[in-house]
Protein backbone atom coordinates (compact mmCIF):
# COMPACT_ATOMS: atom_id res chain seq x y z
CA UNK A 1 0.00 0.00 0.00
CA UNK A 2 2.80 2.39 0.85
CA UNK A 3 4.46 1.58 -2.48
CA UNK A 4 1.25 2.44 -4.35
CA UNK A 5 0.90 5.74 -2.50
CA UNK A 6 4.52 6.59 -3.24
CA UNK A 7 3.92 5.73 -6.88
CA UNK A 8 1.01 8.21 -6.98
CA UNK A 9 3.30 10.93 -5.66
CA UNK A 10 5.86 10.21 -8.39
CA UNK A 11 3.40 10.35 -11.30
CA UNK A 12 3.33 13.38 -13.60
CA UNK A 13 -0.18 14.95 -13.55
CA UNK A 14 -0.03 15.47 -17.33
CA UNK A 15 1.12 12.11 -18.71
CA UNK A 16 0.14 10.09 -15.56
CA UNK A 17 3.46 8.22 -15.71
CA UNK A 18 6.61 8.34 -13.63
CA UNK A 19 8.46 11.63 -13.91
CA UNK A 20 10.96 11.83 -16.75
CA UNK A 21 13.56 14.60 -16.33
CA UNK A 22 11.36 16.28 -13.67
CA UNK A 23 11.26 20.10 -13.40
CA UNK A 24 9.27 22.49 -11.20
CA UNK A 25 7.49 25.83 -11.54
CA UNK A 26 7.66 28.68 -9.04
CA UNK A 27 4.34 27.56 -7.55
CA UNK A 28 6.04 24.29 -6.44
CA UNK A 29 4.39 21.74 -8.75
CA UNK A 30 6.45 19.15 -10.62
CA UNK A 31 6.11 17.86 -14.20
CA UNK A 32 8.08 15.97 -16.83
CA UNK A 33 10.13 18.51 -18.77
CA UNK A 34 8.63 17.51 -22.12
CA UNK A 35 5.08 17.53 -20.72
CA UNK A 36 5.24 21.02 -19.21
CA UNK A 37 7.09 22.46 -22.22
CA UNK A 38 4.32 21.18 -24.52
CA UNK A 39 1.65 22.57 -22.19
CA UNK A 40 3.28 26.01 -21.98
CA UNK A 41 3.83 26.15 -25.74
CA UNK A 42 0.11 25.49 -26.24
CA UNK A 43 -0.65 28.49 -23.96
CA UNK A 44 1.64 30.85 -25.83
CA UNK A 45 -1.11 32.02 -28.23
CA UNK A 46 -3.23 33.20 -25.29
CA UNK A 47 -0.39 35.38 -24.00
CA UNK A 48 -0.82 34.13 -20.40
CA UNK A 49 0.84 31.05 -18.92
CA UNK A 50 -0.57 29.01 -16.04
CA UNK A 51 0.28 25.95 -13.96
CA UNK A 52 -1.78 22.89 -15.06
CA UNK A 53 -2.28 21.92 -11.40
CA UNK A 54 -3.06 25.11 -9.44
CA UNK A 55 -3.69 27.51 -12.35
CA UNK A 56 -1.19 30.03 -11.01
CA UNK A 57 -0.63 32.55 -13.81
CA UNK A 58 2.64 33.92 -15.17
CA UNK A 59 2.81 36.96 -17.47
CA UNK A 60 5.89 35.55 -19.21
CA UNK A 61 7.13 32.07 -20.05
CA UNK A 62 8.04 30.70 -16.60
CA UNK A 63 11.50 29.38 -15.87
CA UNK A 64 11.79 25.61 -15.33
CA UNK A 65 13.88 24.49 -12.34
CA UNK A 66 15.52 21.09 -12.61
CA UNK A 67 14.94 18.93 -9.51
CA UNK A 68 17.85 16.53 -9.20
CA UNK A 69 16.65 15.05 -5.87
CA UNK A 70 13.23 14.11 -7.26
CA UNK A 71 14.88 12.57 -10.31
CA UNK A 72 17.05 10.41 -8.03
CA UNK A 73 13.96 9.30 -6.04
CA UNK A 74 12.16 8.29 -9.27
CA UNK A 75 15.19 6.29 -10.45
CA UNK A 76 15.56 4.48 -7.12
CA UNK A 77 11.82 3.71 -7.00
CA UNK A 78 11.85 2.31 -10.53
CA UNK A 79 14.84 0.09 -9.84
CA UNK A 80 13.28 -1.45 -6.68
CA UNK A 81 9.85 -2.31 -8.17
CA UNK A 82 9.29 -5.90 -9.37
CA UNK A 83 8.53 -6.41 -13.05
CA UNK A 84 4.98 -7.64 -12.28
CA UNK A 85 4.00 -4.20 -10.94
CA UNK A 86 4.09 -2.88 -14.47
CA UNK A 87 0.69 -2.17 -15.95
CA UNK A 88 1.21 -4.56 -18.90
CA UNK A 89 -0.96 -7.71 -19.32
CA UNK A 90 0.74 -11.06 -19.94
CA UNK A 91 -0.32 -14.28 -21.65
CA UNK A 92 -2.32 -16.62 -19.38
CA UNK A 93 -0.87 -19.80 -20.91
CA UNK A 94 2.85 -18.96 -21.19
CA UNK A 95 5.24 -20.05 -18.51
CA UNK A 96 7.31 -16.88 -18.90
CA UNK A 97 6.05 -13.29 -18.74
CA UNK A 98 5.06 -12.99 -22.39
CA UNK A 99 3.06 -9.84 -23.23
CA UNK A 100 -0.51 -10.54 -24.34
CA UNK A 101 -1.92 -9.16 -27.57
CA UNK A 102 -5.65 -9.89 -27.00
CA UNK A 103 -8.00 -10.83 -24.17
CA UNK A 104 -11.10 -13.05 -24.53
CA UNK A 105 -14.07 -11.85 -22.50
CA UNK A 106 -15.78 -15.26 -22.74
CA UNK A 107 -12.74 -17.25 -21.60
CA UNK A 108 -11.55 -14.49 -19.25
CA UNK A 109 -8.01 -15.15 -20.44
CA UNK A 110 -5.28 -13.27 -22.28
CA UNK A 111 -3.27 -14.64 -25.20
CA UNK A 112 0.04 -13.99 -26.85
CA UNK A 113 0.40 -14.33 -30.64
CA UNK A 114 1.16 -18.07 -30.36
CA UNK A 115 -1.78 -19.04 -28.14
CA UNK A 116 -4.18 -16.64 -29.91
CA UNK A 117 -3.92 -18.73 -33.08
CA UNK A 118 -5.29 -21.73 -31.16
CA UNK A 119 -8.19 -19.79 -29.63
CA UNK A 120 -11.80 -20.39 -30.69
CA UNK A 121 -12.99 -18.42 -33.69
CA UNK A 122 -16.59 -18.44 -32.50
CA UNK A 123 -18.47 -15.10 -32.49
CA UNK A 124 -19.37 -15.70 -28.88
CA UNK A 125 -15.74 -15.24 -27.93
CA UNK A 126 -15.21 -11.51 -27.94
CA UNK A 127 -11.58 -10.39 -28.21
CA UNK A 128 -10.58 -7.01 -26.79
CA UNK A 129 -7.43 -5.06 -26.00
CA UNK A 130 -5.39 -6.86 -23.33
CA UNK A 131 -5.34 -3.82 -21.05
CA UNK A 132 -9.15 -3.69 -20.74
CA UNK A 133 -10.43 -4.85 -17.34
CA UNK A 134 -12.78 -7.84 -17.56
CA UNK A 135 -15.03 -6.53 -14.81
CA UNK A 136 -15.96 -3.55 -16.93
CA UNK A 137 -16.94 -5.72 -19.91
CA UNK A 138 -19.44 -8.00 -18.14
CA UNK A 139 -22.94 -7.37 -16.87
CA UNK A 140 -23.00 -6.86 -13.13
CA UNK A 141 -26.42 -8.59 -12.92
CA UNK A 142 -26.12 -11.59 -15.29
CA UNK A 143 -22.31 -11.90 -15.40
CA UNK A 144 -22.53 -12.08 -19.19
CA UNK A 145 -20.48 -10.29 -21.80
CA UNK A 146 -21.80 -6.84 -22.69
CA UNK A 147 -22.78 -7.02 -26.38
CA UNK A 148 -25.52 -4.41 -26.81
CA UNK A 149 -26.09 -0.72 -26.16
CA UNK A 150 -29.39 0.74 -24.93
CA UNK A 151 -29.68 4.39 -26.09
CA UNK A 152 -32.77 4.96 -23.90
CA UNK A 153 -30.83 4.33 -20.68
CA UNK A 154 -27.40 5.10 -22.13
CA UNK A 155 -26.12 1.74 -20.87
CA UNK A 156 -24.12 -1.22 -22.20
CA UNK A 157 -26.16 -4.42 -21.65
CA UNK A 158 -25.88 -8.18 -22.13
CA UNK A 159 -28.28 -10.49 -24.02
CA UNK A 160 -30.26 -11.34 -20.90
CA UNK A 161 -30.76 -7.65 -20.09
CA UNK A 162 -32.18 -7.13 -23.55
CA UNK A 163 -34.33 -10.27 -23.74
CA UNK A 164 -35.72 -10.55 -20.23
CA UNK A 165 -34.10 -7.89 -18.07
CA UNK A 166 -34.67 -4.25 -17.32
CA UNK A 167 -34.03 -3.26 -20.94
CA UNK A 168 -36.58 -5.64 -22.47
CA UNK A 169 -38.28 -4.14 -25.50
CA UNK A 170 -35.81 -1.24 -25.76
CA UNK A 171 -34.54 -0.39 -29.25
CA UNK A 172 -31.00 -1.56 -28.58
CA UNK A 173 -28.16 -2.11 -31.05
CA UNK A 174 -24.97 -4.11 -31.19
CA UNK A 175 -22.18 -2.60 -29.17
CA UNK A 176 -19.90 -2.18 -32.21
CA UNK A 177 -22.69 -0.56 -34.25
CA UNK A 178 -23.53 1.83 -31.42
CA UNK A 179 -19.83 2.52 -30.99
CA UNK A 180 -19.41 3.53 -34.63
CA UNK A 181 -22.60 5.59 -34.58
CA UNK A 182 -21.75 7.45 -31.38
CA UNK A 183 -18.17 7.88 -32.52
CA UNK A 184 -19.41 9.64 -35.67
CA UNK A 185 -21.59 11.90 -33.49
CA UNK A 186 -18.65 12.62 -31.23
CA UNK A 187 -16.43 13.43 -34.21
CA UNK A 188 -19.08 15.89 -35.45
CA UNK A 189 -19.24 17.42 -32.00
CA UNK A 190 -15.44 17.58 -31.93
CA UNK A 191 -15.48 19.32 -35.31
CA UNK A 192 -17.93 21.91 -34.00
CA UNK A 193 -15.93 22.32 -30.82
CA UNK A 194 -12.79 22.68 -32.90
CA UNK A 195 -14.46 25.45 -34.92
CA UNK A 196 -15.52 27.14 -31.70
CA UNK A 197 -12.01 26.76 -30.35
CA UNK A 198 -10.57 28.38 -33.50
CA UNK A 199 -13.14 31.15 -33.22
CA UNK A 200 -12.20 31.76 -29.58
CA UNK A 201 -8.49 31.65 -30.43
CA UNK A 202 -9.14 34.17 -33.22
CA UNK A 203 -11.01 36.43 -30.82
CA UNK A 204 -8.20 36.08 -28.28
CA UNK A 205 -5.70 36.95 -31.00
CA UNK A 206 -7.79 39.99 -31.99
CA UNK A 207 -7.99 41.08 -28.36
CA UNK A 208 -4.23 40.68 -28.02
CA UNK A 209 -3.72 42.76 -31.15
CA UNK A 210 -6.15 45.33 -29.77
CA UNK A 211 -4.25 45.38 -26.48
CA UNK A 212 -0.98 45.94 -28.33
CA UNK A 213 -2.57 48.72 -30.38
CA UNK A 214 -3.91 50.37 -27.23
CA UNK A 215 -0.51 50.14 -25.56
CA UNK A 216 1.10 51.73 -28.61
CA UNK A 217 -1.62 54.39 -28.66
CA UNK A 218 -1.08 55.06 -24.96
CA UNK A 219 2.66 55.35 -25.54
CA UNK A 220 2.09 57.77 -28.41
CA UNK A 221 -0.34 59.91 -26.39
CA UNK A 222 2.10 59.95 -23.47
CA UNK A 223 4.82 61.10 -25.87
CA UNK A 224 2.52 63.87 -27.18
CA UNK A 225 1.61 65.01 -23.66
CA UNK A 226 5.26 65.19 -22.61
CA UNK A 227 6.14 67.08 -25.79
CA UNK A 228 3.19 69.43 -25.24
CA UNK A 229 4.17 70.27 -21.66
CA UNK A 230 7.82 70.69 -22.66
CA UNK A 231 6.84 73.18 -25.35
CA UNK A 232 4.51 74.99 -22.97
CA UNK A 233 7.25 75.23 -20.34
CA UNK A 234 9.62 76.56 -23.02
CA UNK A 235 7.08 79.20 -24.07
CA UNK A 236 6.49 80.26 -20.48
CA UNK A 237 10.26 80.51 -19.97
CA UNK A 238 10.57 82.75 -23.04
CA UNK A 239 7.70 84.93 -21.80
CA UNK A 240 9.27 85.10 -18.34
CA UNK A 241 12.58 86.25 -19.84
CA UNK A 242 10.80 88.95 -21.89
CA UNK A 243 8.97 90.29 -18.85
CA UNK A 244 12.11 90.22 -16.67
CA UNK A 245 14.10 91.95 -19.43
CA UNK A 246 11.47 94.71 -19.61
CA UNK A 247 11.61 95.14 -15.83
CA UNK A 248 15.41 95.27 -15.97
CA UNK A 249 15.31 97.81 -18.83
CA UNK A 250 12.96 100.10 -16.93
CA UNK A 251 15.05 99.70 -13.80
CA UNK A 252 18.18 100.79 -15.67
CA UNK A 253 16.27 103.65 -17.30
CA UNK A 254 15.24 105.01 -13.90
CA UNK A 255 18.38 104.18 -11.93
CA UNK A 256 20.92 105.71 -14.36
CA UNK A 257 19.80 109.35 -13.75
CA UNK A 258 19.67 108.63 -10.03
CA UNK A 259 23.24 107.33 -10.12
CA UNK A 260 24.44 110.37 -12.14
CA UNK A 261 22.70 112.83 -9.81
CA UNK A 262 24.11 111.04 -6.77
CA UNK A 263 27.62 111.31 -8.21
CA UNK A 264 27.20 115.08 -8.80
CA UNK A 265 25.96 115.60 -5.25
CA UNK A 266 28.89 113.57 -3.91
CA UNK A 267 31.27 115.92 -5.73
CA UNK A 268 29.58 118.97 -4.18
CA UNK A 269 29.69 117.41 -0.75
CA UNK A 270 33.40 116.75 -1.14
CA UNK A 271 33.99 120.37 -2.20
CA UNK A 272 31.97 121.65 0.79
CA UNK A 273 33.98 119.50 3.20
CA UNK A 274 37.20 120.89 1.72
CA UNK A 275 36.00 124.50 1.98
CA UNK A 276 34.84 124.01 5.56
CA UNK A 277 38.23 122.59 6.48
CA UNK A 278 39.98 125.63 4.93
CA UNK A 279 37.69 128.02 6.82
CA UNK A 280 38.32 126.24 10.11
CA UNK A 281 42.08 126.52 9.58
CA UNK A 282 41.79 130.25 8.79
CA UNK A 283 39.77 130.79 11.94
CA UNK A 284 42.73 129.59 13.95
CA UNK A 285 44.91 132.49 12.63
CA UNK A 286 44.95 135.45 15.06
CA UNK A 287 47.25 137.79 13.13
CA UNK A 288 45.07 140.12 11.01
CA UNK A 289 47.48 140.63 8.06
CA UNK A 290 48.15 136.94 7.83
CA UNK A 291 44.43 136.09 8.08
CA UNK A 292 43.43 138.50 5.35
CA UNK A 293 46.26 137.42 3.07
CA UNK A 294 45.41 133.72 3.34
CA UNK A 295 41.68 134.38 3.01
CA UNK A 296 42.21 136.15 -0.31
CA UNK A 297 44.40 133.29 -1.61
CA UNK A 298 42.02 130.45 -0.61
CA UNK A 299 40.17 129.87 -3.96
CA UNK A 300 37.50 132.43 -3.20
CA UNK A 301 36.18 130.61 -0.18
CA UNK A 302 34.29 133.69 0.93
CA UNK A 303 32.56 134.10 -2.46
CA UNK A 304 31.90 130.37 -3.28
CA UNK A 305 28.33 129.20 -3.96
CA UNK A 306 27.35 125.58 -4.79
CA UNK A 307 25.85 124.60 -8.16
CA UNK A 308 22.11 124.11 -8.05
CA UNK A 309 21.34 120.37 -8.51
CA UNK A 310 17.85 118.94 -8.37
CA UNK A 311 16.71 116.55 -5.67
CA UNK A 312 15.58 113.86 -8.16
CA UNK A 313 11.88 114.52 -7.92
CA UNK A 314 11.62 114.93 -11.73
CA UNK A 315 13.35 111.61 -12.50
CA UNK A 316 10.18 109.55 -12.23
CA UNK A 317 9.61 105.88 -11.46
CA UNK A 318 9.26 102.65 -13.38
CA UNK A 319 6.15 102.27 -15.54
CA UNK A 320 4.78 98.79 -14.89
CA UNK A 321 1.92 99.31 -17.36
CA UNK A 322 4.15 98.16 -20.22
CA UNK A 323 5.22 95.15 -18.14
CA UNK A 324 1.59 94.29 -17.58
CA UNK A 325 0.85 94.66 -21.29
CA UNK A 326 3.71 92.35 -22.29
CA UNK A 327 2.59 89.82 -19.71
CA UNK A 328 -1.06 90.06 -20.77
CA UNK A 329 -0.30 89.70 -24.50
CA UNK A 330 2.16 86.88 -23.88
CA UNK A 331 -0.26 84.90 -21.72
CA UNK A 332 -3.05 85.48 -24.24
CA UNK A 333 -0.83 84.12 -27.02
CA UNK A 334 0.14 81.26 -24.77
CA UNK A 335 -3.53 80.44 -24.09
CA UNK A 336 -4.35 80.49 -27.82
CA UNK A 337 -1.41 78.28 -28.63
CA UNK A 338 -2.27 75.84 -25.84
CA UNK A 339 -5.92 75.66 -27.01
CA UNK A 340 -4.93 74.93 -30.61
CA UNK A 341 -2.26 72.40 -29.64
CA UNK A 342 -4.64 70.42 -27.44
CA UNK A 343 -7.34 70.48 -30.10
CA UNK A 344 -4.91 69.38 -32.78
CA UNK A 345 -3.15 66.62 -30.86
CA UNK A 346 -5.87 65.11 -28.66
CA UNK A 347 -9.11 65.57 -30.58
CA UNK A 348 -10.37 66.39 -34.02
CA UNK A 349 -10.00 70.13 -34.51
CA UNK A 350 -13.26 71.18 -36.15
CA UNK A 351 -12.39 73.15 -39.26
CA UNK A 352 -14.72 75.77 -40.66
CA UNK A 353 -16.11 74.89 -44.08
CA UNK A 354 -14.55 77.44 -46.37
CA UNK A 355 -14.17 77.74 -50.17
CA UNK A 356 -12.62 80.30 -52.51
CA UNK A 357 -14.80 82.79 -54.37
CA UNK A 358 -13.87 82.65 -58.08
CA UNK A 359 -15.75 85.93 -58.67
CA UNK A 360 -13.12 87.73 -56.56
CA UNK A 361 -10.03 86.04 -58.08
CA UNK A 362 -7.60 88.09 -60.14
CA UNK A 363 -7.45 86.94 -63.77
CA UNK A 364 -3.95 85.48 -63.33
CA UNK A 365 -5.12 83.23 -60.50
CA UNK A 366 -6.33 79.70 -61.35
CA UNK A 367 -9.01 78.35 -58.99
CA UNK A 368 -9.39 74.53 -58.76
CA UNK A 369 -12.71 72.81 -59.46
CA UNK A 370 -13.24 72.07 -55.76
CA UNK A 371 -12.68 75.79 -55.02
CA UNK A 372 -9.95 75.04 -52.47
CA UNK A 373 -6.71 75.69 -54.40
CA UNK A 374 -5.39 78.93 -55.89
CA UNK A 375 -2.29 79.05 -58.10
CA UNK A 376 -0.61 81.82 -60.09
CA UNK A 377 -0.48 81.71 -63.90
CA UNK A 378 1.22 83.97 -66.43
CA UNK A 379 -1.80 83.44 -68.70
CA UNK A 380 -4.93 85.46 -68.07
CA UNK A 381 -8.08 83.44 -67.42
CA UNK A 382 -10.21 86.03 -69.24
CA UNK A 383 -12.95 86.08 -66.66
CA UNK A 384 -15.55 88.83 -66.98
CA UNK A 385 -14.93 91.83 -64.79
CA UNK A 386 -17.27 92.45 -61.89
CA UNK A 387 -17.56 94.58 -58.76
CA UNK A 388 -16.04 91.84 -56.56
CA UNK A 389 -12.99 90.99 -58.72
CA UNK A 390 -9.53 92.13 -57.55
CA UNK A 391 -7.13 94.04 -59.78
CA UNK A 392 -4.30 92.88 -57.49
CA UNK A 393 -3.23 89.19 -57.41
CA UNK A 394 -5.61 88.29 -54.62
CA UNK A 395 -8.67 86.12 -53.95
CA UNK A 396 -11.25 86.04 -51.15
CA UNK A 397 -13.15 83.18 -49.60
CA UNK A 398 -16.84 82.96 -50.46
CA UNK A 399 -17.76 82.72 -46.78
CA UNK A 400 -17.22 85.51 -44.28
CA UNK A 401 -17.23 85.47 -40.46
CA UNK A 402 -18.82 88.11 -38.26
CA UNK A 403 -18.99 86.18 -34.96
CA UNK A 404 -17.77 83.03 -33.15
CA UNK A 405 -14.55 81.03 -33.24
CA UNK A 406 -13.29 79.61 -36.54
CA UNK A 407 -10.30 77.58 -37.61
CA UNK A 408 -8.90 76.53 -40.98
CA UNK A 409 -5.60 75.25 -42.38
CA UNK A 410 -3.73 76.27 -45.49
CA UNK A 411 -1.16 74.11 -47.30
CA UNK A 412 1.72 76.42 -48.27
CA UNK A 413 4.20 73.68 -49.21
CA UNK A 414 3.88 74.53 -52.95
CA UNK A 415 4.85 78.17 -52.46
CA UNK A 416 8.33 79.48 -51.67
CA UNK A 417 6.74 82.83 -50.84
CA UNK A 418 3.22 83.30 -49.58
CA UNK A 419 0.91 85.88 -48.05
CA UNK A 420 -2.28 84.81 -46.29
CA UNK A 421 -4.61 86.57 -43.88
CA UNK A 422 -8.11 87.92 -43.33
CA UNK A 423 -9.68 91.07 -44.70
CA UNK A 424 -12.89 93.00 -44.31
CA UNK A 425 -15.64 92.98 -46.90
CA UNK A 426 -15.00 96.67 -47.72
CA UNK A 427 -11.35 96.15 -48.77
CA UNK A 428 -10.62 98.10 -51.98
CA UNK A 429 -10.56 95.86 -55.07
CA UNK A 430 -10.24 98.10 -58.11
CA UNK A 431 -6.78 99.54 -57.48
CA UNK A 432 -3.30 97.99 -57.29
CA UNK A 433 -1.67 99.40 -54.19
CA UNK A 434 -1.65 99.44 -50.44
CA UNK A 435 -5.36 100.18 -50.36
CA UNK A 436 -6.02 96.65 -51.68
CA UNK A 437 -3.03 94.55 -50.56
CA UNK A 438 -3.88 92.43 -47.53
CA UNK A 439 -1.90 93.53 -44.49
CA UNK A 440 -1.10 96.99 -45.86
CA UNK A 441 -4.22 98.80 -44.63
CA UNK A 442 -6.42 99.01 -41.54
CA UNK A 443 -8.98 96.56 -43.00
CA UNK A 444 -6.76 93.47 -43.20
CA UNK A 445 -4.28 91.38 -41.20
CA UNK A 446 -1.78 89.00 -42.81
CA UNK A 447 1.29 86.81 -42.33
CA UNK A 448 3.93 86.84 -45.06
CA UNK A 449 6.74 84.32 -45.63
CA UNK A 450 9.49 85.76 -47.81
CA UNK A 451 12.82 84.39 -46.51
CA UNK A 452 11.54 85.29 -43.02
CA UNK A 453 8.15 85.76 -41.37
CA UNK A 454 6.54 89.18 -41.25
CA UNK A 455 3.25 90.13 -39.57
CA UNK A 456 1.47 92.86 -41.58
CA UNK A 457 -1.30 95.28 -40.60
CA UNK A 458 -2.03 98.85 -41.66
CA UNK A 459 1.28 99.06 -43.54
CA UNK A 460 3.16 98.16 -40.33
CA UNK A 461 5.61 95.29 -40.63
CA UNK A 462 6.66 93.22 -37.63
CA UNK A 463 9.45 90.78 -38.41
CA UNK A 464 9.10 87.58 -36.37
CA UNK A 465 11.77 85.41 -34.78
CA UNK A 466 10.60 82.14 -36.39
CA UNK A 467 11.87 81.36 -39.87
CA UNK A 468 10.35 79.40 -42.79
CA UNK A 469 9.90 76.82 -44.19
CA UNK A 470 6.43 75.88 -42.98
CA UNK A 471 4.28 73.31 -44.79
CA UNK A 472 0.85 73.92 -43.23
CA UNK A 473 -0.38 77.10 -41.52
CA UNK A 474 -3.33 77.04 -39.13
CA UNK A 475 -5.43 80.21 -38.84
CA UNK A 476 -7.57 80.68 -35.70
CA UNK A 477 -10.08 83.53 -35.53
CA UNK A 478 -11.92 84.50 -32.34
CA UNK A 479 -14.12 87.33 -33.62
CA UNK A 480 -15.64 88.57 -30.34
CA UNK A 481 -12.28 88.42 -28.53
CA UNK A 482 -10.62 90.28 -31.41
CA UNK A 483 -7.87 87.70 -31.84
CA UNK A 484 -6.34 86.28 -35.04
CA UNK A 485 -3.62 83.65 -34.52
CA UNK A 486 -1.30 81.94 -36.99
CA UNK A 487 0.39 78.65 -36.05
CA UNK A 488 2.67 76.13 -37.67
CA UNK A 489 0.61 72.93 -37.81
CA UNK A 490 3.18 70.29 -38.82
CA UNK A 491 5.44 68.93 -36.09
CA UNK A 492 6.54 70.67 -34.13
CA UNK A 493 3.38 72.72 -33.58
CA UNK A 494 4.43 76.27 -32.77
CA UNK A 495 2.84 79.69 -32.42
CA UNK A 496 3.84 82.15 -35.15
CA UNK A 497 1.93 85.36 -34.38
CA UNK A 498 -1.31 86.70 -32.90
CA UNK A 499 -3.05 89.95 -33.87
CA UNK A 500 -5.37 91.73 -31.43
CA UNK A 501 -7.94 94.11 -32.87
CA UNK A 502 -11.54 95.25 -32.68
CA UNK A 503 -13.18 93.72 -35.74
CA UNK A 504 -16.05 95.82 -37.05
CA UNK A 505 -17.13 94.06 -40.27
CA UNK A 506 -17.34 90.51 -41.67
CA UNK A 507 -13.94 88.98 -42.39
CA UNK A 508 -12.91 86.80 -45.36
CA UNK A 509 -9.94 84.49 -45.74
CA UNK A 510 -7.62 86.20 -48.26
CA UNK A 511 -4.69 84.97 -50.40
CA UNK A 512 -2.08 86.98 -52.26
CA UNK A 513 -0.39 84.86 -54.97
CA UNK A 514 3.29 85.24 -55.82
CA UNK A 515 4.54 83.87 -59.18
CA UNK A 516 5.06 80.07 -59.28
CA UNK A 517 3.07 79.52 -56.10
CA UNK A 518 0.03 77.50 -55.08
CA UNK A 519 -2.02 77.71 -51.86
CA UNK A 520 -4.67 75.18 -50.82
CA UNK A 521 -7.33 75.13 -48.11
CA UNK A 522 -7.25 71.73 -46.38
CA UNK A 523 -10.43 69.82 -45.56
Amino acid sequence: MASAELRDELDCSICLSLYTDPVSLRCGHFFCRSCIVSALDAQEAAGVYSCPDCRAQYPEHPALEKTRKLENVVERFSSTQPEMEETRTFCTYCDSLTPAVRTCLQCEASFCEKHLSRHSKSSEHTLVDPNVTLEGRKCSTHKEVLKYYCPIDNACICVSCWVAGDHKGHDSSLLDVAFEKEKVKLENIMEKLSCEQKDIEKRIHNLQDHRKDEKMRSTEITKRVRSLFKDLRDQLSVLERRVLCEISRQENQVLLPIINLTQELEKQRYELVRKIYQAEELCKVHDPPTFLTELNSSDGISHWTPDVIGDGRNIGTQDYVSVSQILHRGLAHFADDMFIRIKRQFSVMEKSDILLDIDTAHNNIIISQDLRSASYSDTSQDRPDGPERFKSRQVFSSRSFSSGRHYWEVDVSQAERWLIGVAGQSLERKVVGNESFIGYNDKSWALCANYFFTALHNNTQNQLVSDPPVRVVGVYLDYEAGRLSFIQVCDPIRHLHTFTASFSEPLHLAFYLFPDSCLRILN
